[in-house]
């Protein structure tokens, strides 16, 4: 579309830039509105439902022939999208830069609302 596109990865949307954790993400069914599947959190909370979560939602990308997250997030770097990861929120989850991926960048908060300010559409993650 010729857009210049930013998305800015803030508290546990860190661990998609987390080079050791975004190919281990999981879908938490506890008090999570975006599950898979609603369920009840009494149900969410029992032994082994964030593994049957992520294995369901897994299998629902594999049917929709969607590349695994590490290879989606080098297909958005390859087309030009900027990955911000919030500096403010690495110091407080103790992630250094050389825990990320490579090709993202580091800026606060203020620093990426200067580039949305000017934007049509921003993505906070």
């Amino acid at each position: 579309m010729g857009w210049e596109v930013a998305v800015f990865f803030t508290f546990y949307g860190l661990d998609i830039l987390h080079q050791k954790k975004n190919s281990k993400l999981k879908v938490a069914p506890l008090a999570n509105p975006a599950a898979p599947v609603a369920l009840p959190n009494m149900v969410g909370a029992l032994p082994g439902m964030t593994l049957m979560a992520t294995k369901m939602m897994e299998g629902w990308m594999r049917k929709a022939k969607m590349p695994p997250l590490p290879e989606f997030i080098e297909m958005a770097q390859n087309l030009g999208v900027k990955l911000y990861a919030c500096s403010t929120t690495m110091g407080v989850m103790g992630i250094e830069e050389k825990d990320l991926i490579d090709n993202c960048e580091i800026a606060g908060a203020a620093a990426f609302l200067d580039f949305a300010a000017d934007s049509s559409v921003q993505m906070f993650v």
